[in-house]
């Protein structure tokens, strides 16, 4: 899937008329910038007014003293929302999974675009590897006045050498396991931008909620989300509830199989390790996996023990070739879910009606 193309004949057109009519408002308004601008201006002061803020998270809390103009995020999610919220960060970690040409994403190049500062122009961020873990190097030459990661994998060492860069705003509770509403919060507030966050929150639900309605047989279907990889021979990992993966397909109407909620042994567990010897006890109505080839959901059906699994054998799985498309689901963000659903959302409920009719 290719990301949205810019417009650029009809948003220079589009400017153009924008350009006249703002000349003649002010020929006969004087000094008057317009209500827009003013609502603009308003709303800058307004962020600006409320620092400083305290943040609270995993490893104590980070006091952010004025509005910050020098934005560095790390990990995923993260500088998905900045942008979601105007900001564009002067650093940004490359995508190294599920990644384009660009070293980025589909809907991250959307919003770049939009923002007048793509990948290969003088606005754009700057671009370092988190291949090895964090970047402390280059994270320091950017010099920034805060660095984002309230959804990431941050250990406490890694946040107190960071703390020595600039303020970090961290996870609030587990590593990776921050829903995408409550990281958009969280930055909201750390980037003096909690009006827009919360509209950005409720404008993507809304987004969600009319896609997911075209799609009614989803609804109260069970599912479980896992990793079946039949060349490995290592069974299968079943995602749990405080994954982003179960938790989006949860919000979108969806049931947890019971029998991943009775084999979660803590409340900090990701997912389960789970033996192929025992795979005809995954029930579930519907079972969705990443694969890394068309040739490997074949192979998971035609496996003697994966095989057995009863939303295998009824055929309603989902094996999803498309890593940008997994990685949209998974790393889920503001930007990523509404990008996601078009290519999702068929699949799925191409699985619903077989479940359903099985």
């Amino acid at each position: 899937m290719a990301s949205p193309l810019p417009r650029r004949a009809v948003l220079k057109t589009a400017a153009s008329a924008t350009a006249a009519l703002a000349a003649v408002a002010l020929s006969l308004t004087g000094c008057s910038t317009g209500p827009a601008a003013s609502a603009t201006q308003r709303a800058t002061e307004a962020g600006a007014s409320a620092f400083p803020v305290t943040i609270r998270h995993a490893f104590g809390e980070t006091t952010i003293k004025a509005q910050p103009q020098r934005v560095v995020t790390i990990s995923w999610v993260n500088d998905d929302v900045a942008l979601g919220l105007g900001v564009v960060p002067v650093g940004v970690p490359k995508n190294t999974w599920g990644n384009n040409s660009k070293g980025s994403t589909p809907w991250k190049d959307a919003a770049l675009e939009k923002l007048g500062a793509g990948f290969g122009t003088s606005k754009a961020p700057v671009q370092f590897s988190e291949v090895d873990g964090i970047n402390f190097t280059e994270i320091a030459k950017l010099n920034p006045d805060v660095i984002l990661g309230a959804y990431s994998g941050l250990t406490e060492a890694d946040y107190k050498k960071l703390s020595d860069i600039a303020p970090v705003v961290a996870y609030p509770e587990l590593a990776y396991g921050t829903p995408w509403q409550e990281t958009t919060t969280v930055i909201g507030k750390a980037l003096g931008k909690e009006a827009e966050a919360k509209k950005l929150v409720e404008d993507t639900e809304a987004t969600i909620t009319d896609k997911v309605s075209k799609y009614p047989q989803i609804k109260d279907k069970t599912f479980i989300y896992g990793n079946l990889e039949p060349a490995k021979g290592d069974g299968a990992n079943i995602y749990t509830a405080i994954d982003n993966r179960p938790r989006f397909l949860t919000e979108i109407g969806m049931k947890l199989a019971p029998v991943v909620a009775q084999n979660t042994k803590t409340a900090t567990d990701f997912f389960i390790p789970w033996s192929a010897e025992k795979a005809n006890e995954l029930a579930s109505d519907v079972f969705v996996t990443w694969v890394p080839d068309s040739t490997s959901a074949d192979a998971i059906k035609a496996d003697p023990l994966l095989g057995q699994i009863p939303a295998v054998k009824k055929g309603a799985l989902v094996a999803d070739t498309d890593q940008t498309l997994t990685l949209s689901i998974s790393a889920s963000s503001p930007l990523s879910l509404p990008w996601a659903l078009d290519a999702f959302l068929p699949q799925l409920g191409a699985a619903a009606d077989k479940a359903a009719v099985a």
